[in-house]
């Protein structure tokens, strides 16, 4: 019985009219507290990234300098060191590709059927039965050529 006249209109036993003027209290409480939060954690940041842009600055102005002086130096280096860098890469990427297609090379003969097989294999019969076409057609010629009667097909 306490729980039906505790109840309000939408059937929860939460919604009396006490709770309804607390919980506008509370959220207004709460988002005064989420924006107080906010706005700390946002001057905060604020401030950080100007000391941060600060001392960028400030080292760049210290190393201009030296970077300037050292030019000749660091230039060349820095494209040896690049062209190198490069050299392992592509060296490195052609090594794992000939492992990628070696290893394919064996699935296909092993008859495991890698991906593309069935292309691969469409495709030999494409050029067997052309080169047998061809074959055909050059005995055909070369028995015109020689004044016997064609077998095959006309032309």
């Amino acid at each position: 019985m306490s729980d039906q006249t505790r109840r309000g209109s939408y059937g929860s036993s939460y919604d009396t009219s006490f709770d309804v003027n607390n919980n506008n209290n509370n959220s207004t409480s709460r988002q005064t507290i989420k924006f107080l939060t906010a706005a700390t954690i946002g001057v905060s940041l604020m401030l950080l990234s100007g000391l941060i842009l600060t001392g960028t600055v400030i080292g760049l102005v210290i190393a201009t300098p030296l970077l300037v002086l050292f030019s000749p130096i660091l230039v060349p280096a820095a494209f040896i060191l690049f062209m190198a860098a490069s050299g392992f890469l592509f060296s490195g990427g052609c090594g794992v590709a000939a492992v990628a297609a070696l290893s394919w090379i064996y699935n296909y003969v092993a008859g495991k059927h890698p991906v593309g097989a069935d292309k691969l294999d469409y495709a030999r019969d494409v050029i067997a039965d052309k080169a047998r076409d061809v074959k055909d057609r050059a005995k055909d010629y070369a028995s015109y050529a020689q004044g016997g009667t064609t077998t095959g097909s006309t032309y």
